[in-house]
């Protein structure tokens, strides 16, 4: 929706590159119409699911214009949104309105010193907290809350955000720390790997495997062994799952990216703005998609692979 947000996460939009960034300037984004046509074009290739990211979604205006316009493109079966939740709980209830089905919400830590410092960002920890139970009341719930991890800065946060979350309806996931752009000086050393995670929660609580609910999910799910909810591990980096993704990204100047790792997408604004049909855009989708090869999290260190890769905060997480 935006390459804007109102947090400057450490490992996503570090405040020393992104207080003096150059955004896109608003007419090259992407108007309401210009993405719900590409959408349905999407759609009519047999996307079902559809999901609005950022930056931050909910700094776009009337955002729930676009999210009707999308929940009205018949074979749209599940509208989600991925969110810091800043502003969710005065929009919750006319997000549920306009059609969105669900929201993810992103939550480093519960810790508020722990959460400050991640997002470096003057915003209490609760100010989440509340949203996740504000959205969840109007009818976003159950919520899927993601955690990435970075060693030294919130791996002491596993436990008592399981905690938090264990007995309600909600599932926490967390992510593995990914090498994504090239603004966030990632080094392998940081990474919490799932398989720390799930040593750290099993040890505490029981935890076992359970079976995705869908191809292509990038979660591993487990449950607790007594019943009290599940948990989600995103293993970019120490499992990759390049073969069975079946992603697509639209950024909001209108560039196509097969991979979250990837260096260039594919223009669609300009074709689009210089009169293309339906059809035209149809077959740049088709083409674009039947030539990936995207494979950077299983290539990761063992071959050279160019930079810059394309940022966090411009193509969605």
């Amino acid at each position: 929706m935006t390459d804007r947000c109102s947090f400057r996460c450490v490992y996503c939009m570090p405040r020393e590159v992104y207080d003096n960034h150059q955004y896109l300037d608003r007419s090259d984004v992407l108007t309401y119409d210009e993405i719900a046509r590409l959408a349905g074009i999407a759609v009519g290739l047999g996307v079902t699911k559809v999901r609005l990211t950022g930056g931050e979604p909910l700094l776009r205006r009337e955002i729930g214009t676009l999210v009707s316009m999308l929940a009205e493109i018949e074979g749209v079966n599940d509208l989600a949104m991925t969110t810091n939740a800043l502003q969710l709980s005065k929009m919750a209830g006319d997000l549920v309105a306009k059609g969105l089905n669900r929201v993810t919400i992103s939550l480093d830590a519960i810790d508020d010193a722990v959460f400050k410092k991640l997002i470096d960002t003057d915003v209490d920890v609760s100010v989440v907290l509340t949203a996740i139970d504000d959205a969840a009341d109007a009818g976003l719930g159950p919520i899927k809350i993601n955690t990435v991890l970075r060693k030294g800065w919130n791996e002491d946060q596993i436990l008592p955000l399981a905690e938090y979350f264990r007995s309600t309806p909600h599932v926490l996931r967390f992510i593995e720390y990914m090498d994504v752009g090239t603004t966030n000086q990632w080094v392998v050393d940081d990474v919490v790997t799932a398989a720390q995670v799930a040593e750290t929660i099993h040890a505490e609580w029981p935890i076992e495997p359970i079976e995705a609910q869908y191809a292509g999910e990038v979660a591993k799910r487990w449950r607790y062994a007594d019943g009290e909810g599940e948990i989600g591990l995103i293993a970019s980096v120490s499992q990759p799952f390049c073969g069975g993704c079946t992603r697509l990204r639209l950024s909001a100047e209108g560039s196509l990216y097969t991979c979250l790792f990837a260096g260039s997408g594919t223009d669609l604004r300009g074709p689009m703005r210089q009169g293309a049909t339906d059809d035209d855009l149809t077959e740049i989708f088709t083409a674009t998609w039947v030539a990936r090869d995207d494979r950077y999290s299983e290539l990761r260190g063992g071959v050279a692979i160019s930079d810059p890769k394309v940022e966090m905060s411009y193509i969605g997480g």
